[in-house]
């Protein structure tokens, strides 16, 4: 067996010193051309050969086949899943982590680090599993689904270390008393919480599940990942990598498991109230994530949840370069994205800009001039966009057309077999609460008409406080006003953006130094990534007996 710990000390040290730092940093790259030529041509064969067949973890294993994926671009994938009953999961979890638990920390840090490198080398099949699960264009299911989820992992692995690394493993505690001391010999233990379930999204299936799979992992927890059924694949060939490295480092590869299931027979809930479970991290719909708070009340868990994004503009020095970085925003996976903006405040009066006053109409006709220019070429507007994932949504585009005056209406992509939808942009008035203050996934954005710039900040903070958000930015070319809004966002626990334009987008998260959720308002109880997600993974036990004369 390899000493992996030894053999990544190098990538651990420099995570580590990244997360710190919070500048930028990346180790593994999101450019394609930075690997190795003919590693995407061979990931389409793979990924053929993967369709229309049984995808095996085990040997000989006759557990029953579930398995309905379906590509948002059209055809059934045909793959089937082995699926265990929750009571044999468990009980193989458990079998598993007893020795798992019992490695040392650095070992386990090794091993994730091992992971995280395979997958590195998987990427181009990743992305092609997420891409046809998702409906992420391609150039997205490659940096979401590959490095930029691989990055995440290994920031919650830097972070875990960290945190474990605290832990002193043996001391000598001395007390004077006097002409004579107390003198123990003290061990502290670095214990698992228990079974870590890991409850994945439909839309992005790895980036969201990599923090707490590799924290629990690091921490000593066996994992037990339950994937969305409709984006199955991603996970699956994920759990294999993890396996295949820890058989080879010689443990039970039932360290970590996978638990498909069906819309039609879930077992989520079966799994997070199991005693044996200890963490529950799930990213999805808020609806179940309520019920997990609610009911799973004695173990560790984490929600991302639904919310409400918003911009404000209030003046902008950059009108056209504005319009497009909203734009793109707006369409970038068809609004799909926990981060995408959902609600734009403009004053009822207009806007100041470099060129001039700008009615309300004339920032609303701007954005929607910005989208049609965006999309306008199929190519572009197909990598833009990319698919969607639920028929719902198209179902959900349908019914917004009747909350506002719209303002650019929501078509199809001239692209055969797929799900396909550009934004929908609709003007409403600060009354019409109900109309944009509830969470619509997709697609579908509004152009709200505010008293002026105080009012949007004002609305757009307490949207955030009971609503949740994730994101939020701001336009204005007022310093004082900018200066006076940071502190509503920050009480609202909301990660603001001031007057993006150019490359960087609002609904970009960037590890080692974005803090993605905040855990301070609905849109979540946790940060993914930070201390306080990986530090409740693990506790410290102490054993102390009188030292050796």
């Amino acid at each position: 067996m390899a000493d992996l710990f030894a053999a990544h000390a190098a990538l651990l040290e420099s995570a580590v010193a990244a997360a710190r730092g919070r500048g930028f940093w990346a180790a593994f790259p999101e450019n394609p051309k930075a690997y190795p030529e003919g590693a995407a041509a061979e990931a389409k064969a793979a990924f053929a050969a993967l369709k229309d067949h049984p995808f095996e973890l085990a040997a000989g294993d006759a557990a029953p086949l579930i398995g309905t994926e379906v590509s948002p671009f059209g055809p059934a994938l045909g793959i089937t899943y082995r699926a265990r009953a929750v009571d044999d999961l468990i009980a193989r979890a458990e079998g598993a982590g007893a020795a798992w638990a019992a490695a040392s920390i650095a070992r386990r840090t090794g091993i994730a680090l091992e992971i995280l490198v395979r997958l590195n080398t998987a990427s181009f099949l990743i992305a092609e599993t997420v891409e046809h699960t998702t409906g992420q264009a391609g150039p997205m299911a490659f940096q979401a689904g590959g490095p930029h989820a691989q990055d995440r992992g290994l920031e919650a692995v830097a972070y875990a270390y960290e945190e474990m690394s605290r832990v002193p493993g043996a001391v000598l505690w001395e007390k004077p008393m006097g002409r004579s001391a107390i003198r123990l010999d003290k061990d502290f233990h670095v214990v698992p919480r228990g079974i870590g379930l890991v409850i994945g999204c439909a839309t992005f299936p790895t980036w969201n599940s990599y923090p707490a799979l590799f924290a629990d992992l690091v921490t000593g927890n066996a994992v037990i990942v339950k994937p969305h059924p409709a984006a199955i694949l991603p996970l699956a060939l994920t759990v294999r990598i993890a396996r295949e490295v820890l058989a080879e480092e010689g443990f039970d590869p039932d360290v970590i498991q996978l638990a498909p299931d069906t819309s039609e027979a879930p077992i989520a809930k079966e799994l997070a109230t199991d005693p044996a479970v200890g963490i529950v991290d799930f990213t999805g719909s808020s609806q179940f994530g309520g019920w997990l708070r609610a009911n799973v009340k004695d173990k560790l868990v984490f929600t991302e949840e639904a919310g409400v994004n918003t911009i404000v503009i209030a003046s902008t020095g950059a009108f056209g370069p504005m319009c497009q970085n909203i734009a793109f925003s707006l369409s970038l996976y068809s609004g799909q994205m926990c981060t995408a903006p959902q609600v734009i405040f403009v004053p009822a009066g207009g806007i100041e800009t470099e060129a001039g006053h700008k009615s309300f109409d004339e920032v609303a006709g701007g954005i929607a001039s910005a989208i049609d220019a965006l999309l306008s070429e199929p190519a572009r507007a197909a990598a833009v966009l990319g698919a969607i994932q639920n028929p719902a949504t198209l179902a959900r585009i349908e019914e917004a057309r009747s909350l506002g005056r719209i303002v650019r209406d929501s078509a199809a992509l001239q692209v055969e077999g797929a799900r396909t939808a550009t934004p929908l942009l609709l003007a409403v008035d600060a009354a019409d609460e109900a109309a944009y203050l509830e969470e619509r996934f997709g697609p579908i954005a509004f152009l709200v008409a505010v008293a002026d710039a105080a009012d949007g900040v004002a609305r757009a903070a307490r949207a955030a406080r009971e609503k949740g958000a994730i994101t939020a930015a701001l336009y204005s070319t007022d310093d004082t006003e900018i200066a006076r809004a940071v502190p509503a966002y920050a009480r609202a626990g909301v990660a603001l953006s001031v007057n993006l334009t150019g490359g960087i987008y609002v609904n970009q998260s960037a590890a080692f130094s974005d803090y993605h959720v905040s855990g301070a308002n609905p849109a979540g109880n946790a940060c993914l990534t930070d201390a306080a997600f990986v530090a409740g993974r693990f506790r410290v036990v102490c054993v102390r007996r009188p030292a050796a004369a």
